[in-house]
Parts: C-alpha cells; structure tokens; sequence
C-alpha cells in the first residue's frame, strides 16, 4: 500500500481547514461529526473531536475538513490533526 499522503488546504471559511489523502474516505456521501460520541464508528474523526479546539469534523471521498473554534490557535490544532490522520489512515 502506497504511503499516507496529507496534503492541508485553506476553504473559504477561515475557521476549517481541509485535509486531503490519498485514500478514499466515504463514497459520495458526506458525513459531519460535531462531538466524540457521534463520531463513535469512525475512530480517527472521534480522536480529532478530542483535540481541544475542534468543533466539527466533515469527511467526503478523499478528504477531511477540521473546523477550530473560533478561539482556539491552528498551530496547536494542525500538528496533532496531520499525526491523527496519518496513523489512523496507515493502519486502515
């Protein structure tokens, strides 16, 4: 299998920032996660939900988008969202 691949993108919204793999995440269709118990079947958006700071977790076809509230700091949420992606992705 081919290596994890995270490429991060600004959107519109500057409080969400896209995440983009190189795998397939869902098949056209969306799915949103806005606390840890919703996220219960998808482990990673669960343990990204976990990251102080992070409000909503959106994922469709090959990437994911992170929305921050609006106080909290990129530089600390970035970091630990590229790591949960990257593990959770390479374990499958």
């Amino acid at each position: 299998m081919d290596e994890i691949s995270v490429e991060v993108q600004p959107t519109p919204n500057i409080n969400a920032l896209k995440f983009v793999v190189n795998r397939k995440l869902t098949e056209g269709r969306s799915r949103t996660f806005r606390s840890p118990a919703e996220a219960a079947e998808v482990p990673f958006a669960q343990q990204l939900l976990q990251i102080p700071g992070v409000v909503q977790v959106f994922l469709l076809n090959d990437f994911i988008t992170v929305t921050r509230d609006p106080q909290a700091d990129w530089n600390a949420i970035l970091p630990q969202a590229e790591e949960i992606i990257r593990t959770s992705l390479a374990l499958g």
